[in-house]
């Protein structure tokens, strides 16, 4: 049996096990693998699988070796290469060839058939002593040392999601709405809120808010609603019929309006000089 060829098919399904990690496992910035240690333990798992298929097909290649005849087998020992490798190989077996198998065939018999008393093949063996090491670097790293517990691991990747949560949100500001919006309290956004009010909004309500054609807001009377998703509601889809703002959302998109709410908001209690009387009902905003 050629078995630099079961050398090279166990490291290929190592190969293609990490590839499919990689594909199918979001890591966020790292390797899935670095991310997640416990797919240390599945490639092992992986591995010991793989060993033990590849044995098991040598097994069966040199059932069907000793039933070819001396001629075919003097032709295959001819091809054969790699002796150190294969020397190696049957390191890691440890198995008896077939003339001494006499001196480990144990004397139970079951139905005519005998069992040989091999020893335990030391690739077995070395897997089982690395599974130990690995067992050991874990429980002190996360049970003696300062190795993260799961509720940190699980505090930093929320931290991780909000954040990548609110650059999603600002990388596809079509996808706010009124059910969606939230009150924006990043300088950036409220300076940009305050433009599109001064260009869009102080006609009706004068620059400081104060009132003019349309109501005051910057007192604690709104007349469709003093939060976030109100403001944002009657900016988009217009006032009351009839006699209220008209709809901007074919003139700002979702996130302009967002800005532009929230800047709104961000009036409140500035009392300007000359404001209108309150209208609508009080809304007590939450600190």
């Amino acid at each position: 049996m050629n078995s630099t060829s079961s050398y090279l098919r166990v490291i290929g399904y190592m190969i293609v096990a990490f590839i499919l990690f990689e594909l199918l496992i979001d890591g966020g910035n790292k390797m899935a693998i670095m991310a997640y240690p416990i797919l240390w333990l599945v490639l092992l798992v992986l591995l010991f699988i793989a060993v033990a298929f590849e044995i098991t097909l040598s097994a069966v290649k040199n059932t069907m070796y000793r039933a070819l005849p001396e001629d075919a087998k003097a032709r295959y020992k001819e091809s054969e290469s790699n002796e150190k490798l294969k020397a190696w190989y049957r390191r890691m077996l440890d198995t008896k060839p077939i003339e001494k198998e006499d001196a480990i065939i144990m004397d139970h018999e079951y139905d005519g058939i005998r069992e040989l008393d091999n020893n335990l093949p030391p690739w077995w063996k070395y897997l089982f002593y690395i599974t130990i090491v690995f067992a050991a670097g874990y429980m002190l790293y996360y049970h003696v040392f300062d190795g993260p517990t799961q509720e940190m691991e699980y505090d930093k990747e929320m931290a991780d999601a909000a954040i990548a949560i609110e650059k999603y949100k600002k990388d596809n500001p079509d996808l706010i709405d009124a059910s969606t919006v939230e009150l924006l309290t990043d300088a950036s956004d409220l300076k940009e809120g305050e433009s599109i009010f001064m260009q869009n909004c102080s006609a009706c309500h004068r620059a400081d808010g104060g009132g003019g054609i349309g109501p005051n807001l910057t007192d604690d009377y709104w007349i469709l609603g003093g939060d976030i998703a109100s403001i944002y509601t009657v900016i988009s889809e217009g006032g009351r019929a009839g006699k209220g703002m008209v709809s901007w959302k074919n003139d700002l998109n979702p996130l302009e309006i967002a800005q532009v709410s929230s800047y709104i908001i961000s009036l409140s209690g500035t009392n300007p000089p000359d404001a209108k009387a309150p209208e609508g009902d009080f809304y007590e905003r939450e600190e």
